[in-house]
Order: C-alpha cells, then sequence, then structure tokens
C-alpha cells in the first residue's frame, strides 16, 4: 500500500507516536509489539490481504483482527470509494461520544488522531482526501473530506461528536452550528506570531490574524474551551523533556509536536466551567500525572 507524505506519517514515525502514547499511559510496548531486529523492516507480516500499518498495530493492541469489532471499528473495506459513515440524518438526541479533529492532513493533527485511537476513542477528522486518509487509518477514523466553513460539510463532521480538536489556525467557524458541543480545544501560536517582528512578521501576519480570530470565536461560543498556547514548535522527538507552564514562556520557548498532540489529548478529560487559557514549552519541570494536573491548574484558574 502507498502513504502519500502530505496526508499520512512515515511508518517509522507512526509506530514511535504510538510507543510514546503508550508510555505516557505506564502500558509496556514490550507487551504488545514484537520485537523488532535492529536492521530489519519494521514489522513484517504475511497475509493473502494485505492490512494497513495501522491494522497492524492495532491488532497487536487488540489481540487480533477478530476483535476488530470488539473494539468498534467496522471490517476492513475494499478501496471502492465505500462511504466510511452513514449519510442519513440522526436526531437530537444522538449519543454525542466521537471527537473531530479539524484538520486530520496536518501533521499534529495525525500524531493527534493516532494518539486517540490508542486511547480507543471515537475519531472523527476533516481532510481534503478521503480515499488517502483511509489508506493512512483505516476504518478506524471517520474522515469527512471538505472544507469547514461549508456549512453541510461542518454540520455532517459535528453529527455525533462531543469535542473538537484544533491543531492549527483557520478551521473555526459557524459557531451557530456548534450547539451540543461540550468541549473545544484549540491549539494556538498566537503567543509566537505577536512576539515576531521585522519580515518574519510580515510572514506570519496571515496566520497570526487567523489565530487572533480563531481564540476570538472560541471565546464568544459559549462553549467551555480549553487553549493551549505553544511556543515554537519543533519536530523534536516527545517525550523525552520537561515542560514550562509560567506566563510568557511561550514567546520565547518552543514546543516538541508530539508532546504538544499529546496535551491536546490529555486536555480532552479536563473541561472547564467557561474556559481555561494557558501556556506550555519544553522546560524542566516533569508532570507524572496529567490527570492532577489538569485539576489544579482548572481550580487555579477559577
Amino acid at each position: 500500500m502507498a502513504y502519500s507524505t502530505s496526508s499520512s506519517l512515515s511508518l517509522l514515525h507512526s509506530y514511535q507516536i504510538i510507543i510514546h502514547s503508550l508510555h505516557c499511559q505506564k502500558i509496556n510496548p514490550s507487551f504488545i509489539f514484537p520485537r523488532v531486529e535492529k536492521h530489519s523492516s519494521l514489522i513484517c507480516f504475511s497475509s493473502k490481504k494485505k492490512l494497513s500499518f495501522l491494522d497492524q498495530i492495532l491488532d497487536y493492541i487488540e489481540g487480533g483482527p477478530k476483535l476488530r469489532k470488539w473494539y468498534g471499528a467496522p471490517d476492513i473495506l475494499p478501496k471502492d470509494g465505500t462511504p466510511l459513515e452513514e449519510d442519513e440524518p440522526r436526531g437530537d438526541d444522538e449519543v454525542r461520544d466521537a471527537v473531530l479533529v479539524t484538520d486530520g492532513d496536518n501533521e499534529i493533527g495525525q500524531m493527534i488522531i493516532l494518539s486517540l485511537i490508542v486511547k480507543r476513542v471515537r475519531v472523527k477528522a476533516l481532510v481534503k482526501d478521503k480515499r488517502a486518509a483511509m489508506e493512512a487509518f483505516g476504518t478506524y477514523v471517520e474522515s469527512i473530506a471538505g472544507d469547514a466553513k461549508n456549512n453541510t460539510i461542518l454540520k455532517k463532521a459535528l453529527r455525533g461528536v462531543r469535542a473538537v480538536i484544533c491543531p492549527n489556525e483557520g478551521f473555526l467557524s459557524n459557531v451557530d452550528r456548534w450547539k451540543g458541543l461540550q468541549h473545544v480545544i484549540l491549539l494556538s501560536q498566537l503567543s509566537v506570531y505577536r512576539d515576531t517582528i521585522g519580515i518574519q512578521a510580515m510572514m506570519n501576519s496571515n496566520a497570526r490574524k487567523l489565530a487572533e480570530q480563531d481564540e476570538s470565536t472560541v471565546k464568544a461560543s459559549g462553549i467551555p474551551y480549553t487553549i493551549i498556547r505553544t511556543g515554537f514548535l519543533k519536530n523534536n522527538r516527545g517525550g523525552k523533556q520537561g515542560f514550562s507552564f509560567k506566563e510568557g514562556s511561550a514567546t520565547k520557548g518552543s514546543l516538541s509536536k508530539e508532546d504538544a498532540a499529546f496535551i491536546c489529548v490529555e486536555a480532552l478529560d479536563a473541561v472547564p466551567q467557561s474556559g481555561l487559557t494557558f501556556e506550555v514549552v519544553n522546560g524542566d519541570d516533569k508532570v507524572s500525572d496529567w490527570k492532577c494536573f489538569f485539576k489544579k491548574l482548572l481550580e487555579s484558574s477559577q
């Protein structure tokens, strides 16, 4: 199976992200993944029907392909354009148990999706290419292709969704369609954009404008929100450094993209009464219990 670099992570990077997620959940990957020889390919399988890399990993996590239905995912669908989700309208009393990632093509968005899958969360994602998304994530993600500014697309994307994670700017609009949402999480680099000067400031002017609009939109929505203001996002491997949450740290510091994705997922269960905004960069502080950390953060913000 061919993997598009623009719409999916590399096999090795996907493996690293999931290993990081497992470590953060205090799960020993050696009990899940087979031992891989140093100079061999990542994982080798022999099967009449070739599975995607993600399906192979989840087969090990869940105990084999026969348990996919127990996991909650449908059978592997043929690559014939079969729809991933029903288009039939549903009632207002539907169960809201899904998390929508507003940009499934974004690198951090893909990291967030992988972490959510490992946590057995029902995932929906807005993407540009539905077929590419299916090749990358299989049927474990309900992909919706289209523009978030399109009311029809947005209504479909938000169906059955309890929380939204936005990994980058420019994907929040049509607040009137947000009825029923319980939590919106926004990853923002506004502090970084505001601190740039000269040519860099000119290059970031549009991104800054979008980031400012997104934060204003979230705050005015009336829906509980968490705004995570990061420092400059880097491609460093996550889980290796500590953190700093000091006010003003985001203007000068940096944060691993993997750590940023991980924090977005951990923030899901820490729903504020109205809103929570905090800054984070990599630093010296270690967080051993994120549930406790967010509880204290919420208490101090009230």
